[in-house]
């Protein structure tokens, strides 16, 4: 990292450390974003083509757009002028540049991929903003943090010299026991990991960092029971995607919207009670414009403040994809929207020998629930006990499979209630 990179990353980790000061109401929050909002607009009229008409008619006069809509119009949401098909062919030839945009991909959770296309600029600005939330003390103070997520990109190697932050990476594409003896080697004090290898770590006593970060994937209370138990440390998440960096865990563990950064639109639906899904508008990004940018996610809030004192709303919990909402039919044919949650509560209320499991919806009215060889069958029943009744009260009785044996996938997203139809 040269001088000028050094240069960009302290400027923007002492402007979110100044921000975490100024923004202490909601007030505060909010005369600060229509401030930002404003400046995006006249750069969004000038820069991306697609914004060219509408732009300057507001930020509520824009479209909200998702995946499919970004990746259709790609060479218009960028001032580049890059194509999807350009960034895709870039990528499959082992390019993470063109010219000077630096470009990436998302796993493909979803079955397609997202890109994105950055500055240099802002890649060290991102890093800047993030270990200002996550590390606060990382500018005066060496840290050894260790990188666990499946693909690598100069977003993440641009953290790893030349700095007083040791990055080291270690690939799940390679499977965990390809690089377990390194990461010990290394001796993180800061871990950034999905859950389920952060779990396994824990279960094996190789997860001795004092900071353990979930990123990634979501945070299942089964996974964060077991490794805080395991290493007697406070869990933190970093939400963070394909899309930009959404929150950051404070010291209690509290999650807390990066509202500095990103103005949240929350969609709330009578199907999702309790739940909303937000719609993302990127202040920092001038490269790639991701603005009213529809997430598919659904969060759950809390209403109480963070005894941290930020004023940046605080998360209960990421729920998951609003894909893996299952849709299940009823008897009289009518279909209802069923949150992952019931199907969680269920089975992990149903017996406490209960550590891991899978829900796949196969059909209108079938679910297929697998779980650990080695629990009993009277756990087993007590689970479909719970299913049962839980489905019942709503009015659904669908035909409910249990297998025996779960598998963990390295190589891409852990979701463990999935829909597999098209409802």
């Amino acid at each position: 990292m040269d001088a000028r990179a050094m240069l960009l990353v302290a400027g923007a980790y002492a402007r979110a450390r100044i921000r975490a000061r100024r923004l202490s109401s909601r007030a505060a929050i909010e005369r600060y974003q229509a401030r930002q909002l404003e400046a995006l607009m006249r750069h969004a009229a000038r820069q991306f083509p697609y914004y060219r008409d509408t732009a300057r008619e507001g930020f509520a006069a824009l479209p909200v757009i998702d995946k499919a809509e970004l990746l259709a119009h790609f060479d218009q949401f960028n001032r580049f002028g890059i194509d999807a098909g350009t960034v895709r062919e870039a990528l499959a030839q082992g390019r993470e540049r063109l010219g000077p945009a630096v470009i990436g991909q998302s796993t493909g959770t979803s079955g397609n991929r997202g890109y994105y296309v950055i500055t240099d600029d802002e890649r060290f600005v991102w890093l800047g903003t993030l270990l200002a939330k996550a590390l606060p003390d990382a500018l005066w103070r060496r840290h050894r943090v260790a990188l666990a997520l499946p693909g690598l990109s100069d977003l993440y190697r641009s953290a790893s010299s030349g700095s007083r932050t040791s990055l080291a990476f270690f690939d799940l594409a390679q499977g965990v026991d390809a690089w377990t003896d390194r990461l010990v080697e290394f001796a993180p004090d800061t871990i950034v990991a999905p859950p389920k290898v952060l779990r396994l770590l824990a279960e094996r006593g190789q997860l001795t960092a004092r900071r353990i970060f979930s990123g990634a994937e979501v945070l299942d209370p089964l996974d964060r029971a077991v490794i805080e138990d395991a290493t007697g440390q406070t869990v933190r998440e970093i939400y963070m995607a394909t899309e930009g960096l959404f929150g950051v865990s404070c010291k209690h563990g509290t999650l807390h919207l990066a509202e500095d950064v990103v103005h949240f639109e929350l969609r709330r639906d009578a199907a999702w009670p309790g739940l909303c899904e937000p719609v993302v508008t990127d202040f920092t990004r001038r490269a790639q414009a991701m603005i009213r940018y529809r997430m598919n996610e659904l969060i759950e809030l809390a209403d109480e403040p963070c005894r941290c004192g930020s004023a940046l709303q605080p998360v209960r919990r990421i729920a998951g994809r609003a894909d893996d909402l299952l849709l299940i039919e009823g008897a009289d044919g009518t279909v209802r929207t069923v949150t992952p949650d019931v199907v969680r509560n269920a089975i992990v209320d149903a017996d406490p020998a209960v550590t891991d499991y899978r829900v796949v919806q196969t059909g209108p009215r079938q679910l297929c629930v697998d779980l650990e060889t080695g629990l009993s069958g009277a756990a087993e029943e007590r689970v479909r006990a719970q299913l049962v009744a839980r489905l019942g009260a709503m009015g659904l009785a669908p035909e409910i499979t249990i297998r025996r044996g779960i598998s963990v996938p390295f190589d891409r997203k852990l979701r463990r209630v999935l829909r597999q139809f098209e409802g």
